[in-house]
């Protein structure tokens, strides 16, 4: 009994101590996309999509066979996969979607991923990064599409709701990743998604993870402060505000580009640089507007949340035109939409970092890794 109850353990053991580590490459260089993307393989036999990561998405958006307005780029072909499987209307997972329709006997629904519009139905499958497989993965299987935004081989969930990998994997993983994500130049797959608990970095400072209903697949924390240099810039309180009544607050995301800040935020960071910056000549560059010539040695930025800062390289906040000649200071200030009262850490700002998403401990960590 006591050998059976051993056997019982270890082999508890070894689901709890599962890991994934799959590579991460900058979409920019490789599907001429400004994402970043890791290999998926999903069917039976498996095919290989290269999905954008997006941590602030939850269904998997999987172009199909036959979707109208989307990407001429090979998509998943159901008919391949012995596999696949229709969800129908009455399955759980319908309920769980936006705007779902059930005017066959499948469940189809509709959703917005930027300037994109997409109608598509619920499906499932196994998905496969790395070395494991998830059996009877629920995604979008994508008919139509419009707009620019959707990425040519769709994106892949980590979000924290109930349709994203995050959640679907938890009796493997945890509901515990992390990523590194290379400079937009590299060319190869030298960042990672790591899934799992045993595969994280044990020293790591972290900040308490928050849930906001209003945007429930969001991971939310709370920026105190912003320092340039040395001095703590006067930034209105409400700027930082954490509010579920609204979704106002700052979060962490894969599939932004540069930072933003509400507006007050931003002017007050922008202007504290510029102050720092002496009497050297700015300039404005496209949509940046606080620009100077290079050589220019610059100011630290350190982003300041509860129990954690974070000081951005200057590799992290300065973005060099073409020409090699100019730096612009690679902040924006939240647009003027449903967004504006959200303050977002994006990817050219974590870039080089390992990030880590621990949801049952709720804490987000960052740590200095070339990954480039």
């Amino acid at each position: 009994m006591q050998s059976r109850d051993e056997s019982r353990l270890l082999y508890l053991s070894s689901l709890v101590a599962r890991r994934s580590i799959a590579p991460i490459a900058s979409g920019k260089t490789i599907t001429l996309n400004p994402t970043y993307i890791v290999r998926t393989k999903i069917g039976t036999p498996a095919q290989t999509l290269l999905m954008a990561v997006d941590t602030s998405s939850d269904a998997a958006l999987v172009p199909c066979a036959g979707c109208v307005g989307c990407s001429s780029v090979a998509p998943f072909v159901p008919s391949l996969s012995s596999s696949f499987k229709p969800l129908a209307c009455g399955a759980p997972q319908c309920s769980q979607v936006p705007n779902p329709s059930c005017g066959g006997t499948t469940c189809g629904y509709t959703t917005t991923y930027g300037n994109s519009a997409i109608s598509a139905t619920l499906a499932q499958d196994n998905i496969t990064l790395a070395t494991d497989s998830i059996v009877g993965y629920t995604f979008a299987c994508v008919q139509n599409s419009t707009g620019t935004s959707l990425p040519a081989q769709g994106l892949l969930g980590l979000g924290r709701g109930p349709m994203s990998l995050v959640t679907q994997s938890s009796s493997l993983y945890l509901s515990t990743f992390s990523y590194c994500l290379p400079s937009y130049k590299s060319n190869n797959f030298t960042g990672s998604l790591r899934l799992g608990v045993n595969s994280q970095p044990k020293r790591i400072k972290t900040t308490p993870l928050l849930r906001n209903p209003r945007r429930s697949s969001l991971y939310y924390v709370n920026l105190l402060a912003i320092r340039v240099g040395r001095t703590v810039v006067n930034i209105p309180p409400s700027a930082f505000a954490f509010d579920p009544t609204t979704g106002a607050g700052t979060v962490f995301d894969s599939g932004t580009i540069f930072t933003s800040l509400v507006k007050p935020a931003y002017t007050a960071v922008r202007d504290e640089f510029r102050r720092k910056m002496g009497n050297a000549t700015i300039s404005t560059l496209g949509g940046f507007d606080t620009c100077y010539t290079v050589p220019v040695t610059v100011p630290t930025i350190t982003l300041m949340f509860s129990g954690m800062n974070f000081t951005l390289p200057p590799d992290n906040f300065l973005i060099r035109s073409s020409a090699g000649t100019t730096s612009c200071l690679a902040i924006a200030a939240a647009p003027d939409n449903v967004n504006s009262v959200l303050n977002v850490i994006a990817n050219f700002q974590q870039q080089n970092h390992r990030i880590l998403i621990d949801v049952p401990n709720s804490k987000l960590g960052v740590a200095r890794e070339p990954c480039s």
